[in-house]
């Protein structure tokens, strides 16, 4: 009886993860993955390159999804993902060098500072709205228009070459702790680069459908995914949760969304830190 209760635990915080995620706009991989590492349903180092393959495989769906629609910004796309390859491969890998306290510890640290992030967006948004970030250095500057089958048009300007580097540390931190990266590229994209919301929204999935199926598959290679229960429950729960976020999405007010999210974040940030140092 106790197996079967883990295996429901472990689906409820998938649903969880992936109903909180679509409602931030963020995925879910970077609540899923510290809450299974703080639940100890499994080996730690196999939690990032399971929650990793889970992550590729649900982007994959909504990528499709966006594709039909229209809004994906295919070359950064695909730049996106090509320069976060060598990031995914290098934090698989470095998973094996690491004790499970200190990845407890680095990914509690990590959840604090994106608690810190989030908490200071507003000051933050309003120092990125002046045009320089995206204009310095000019002949790296290139121009996007896009159009949706909905009929919407965007068009914009920004620094590919800027925009292109930081994925790769962002390759690393995806695979490394198993959290996709889509909440801090979105918000970069957005607010330092003037991507369109929608747009940086889509292509971010898309570029993380790419990269997180090369993380996956190096996860895998050195032993690093938990197939069952782990990969197909929590998996399955992403899929389920993000239907449900979706649906309510429209009717919880983005103010307490946020607030909520900040608490939970440091939450888990600071118990994961606790439980590296003295768990």
């Amino acid at each position: 009886m106790e197996q079967y209760l883990i295996w429901l635990l472990i689906a409820l915080v998938g649903i969880g993860a992936g109903t909180y995620g679509v409602l931030v706009g963020a995925g879910g991989g970077f609540i899923l993955s510290p809450v299974l590492l703080l639940l100890a349903v499994s080996d730690p180092k196999d939690v990032p390159g399971t929650v990793l393959a889970a992550i590729a495989i649900n982007a994959a769906f909504v990528a499709w999804t966006y594709r039909k629609v229209g809004v994906v910004d295919y070359r950064s796309g695909l730049l996106f993902a090509a320069a976060a390859l060598p990031g995914v491969v290098i934090g698989a890998i470095g998973v094996n060098f690491v004790s499970s306290d200190v990845l407890r510890i680095a990914f509690g640290i990590l959840l604090v500072l994106l608690a810190i992030q989030l908490a200071l967006r507003p000051w933050i948004l309003r120092l990125f709205r002046s045009e320089t970030p995206r204009r310095r250095f000019t002949s790296l500057v290139r121009s996007r228009s896009i159009r949706t089958s909905d009929g919407q048009e965007y068009n914009y300007e920004f620094n590919e070459g800027f925009a292109t580097s930081f994925n790769v540390v962002l390759g690393f931190i995806s695979s490394f702790f198993g959290i996709g990266g889509g909440f801090l590229r979105t918000p970069i994209l957005v607010l330092a680069f003037g991507f369109p919301v929608r747009v940086a929204a889509a292509t971010s999935v898309f570029a993380l459908a790419i990269y997180g199926a090369a993380g996956a598959v190096t996860h895998a290679a050195l032993g690093h995914i938990e197939i069952f229960p782990l990969l197909l429950l929590s998996g399955t729960g992403l899929v389920i949760g993000g239907q449900i976020g979706a649906r309510i999405s429209g009717r919880v007010r983005g103010v307490w969304v946020l607030g909520m999210l900040i608490v939970v974040v440091l939450v888990l940030g600071v118990w994961l830190i606790w439980e590296g140092v003295w768990g």
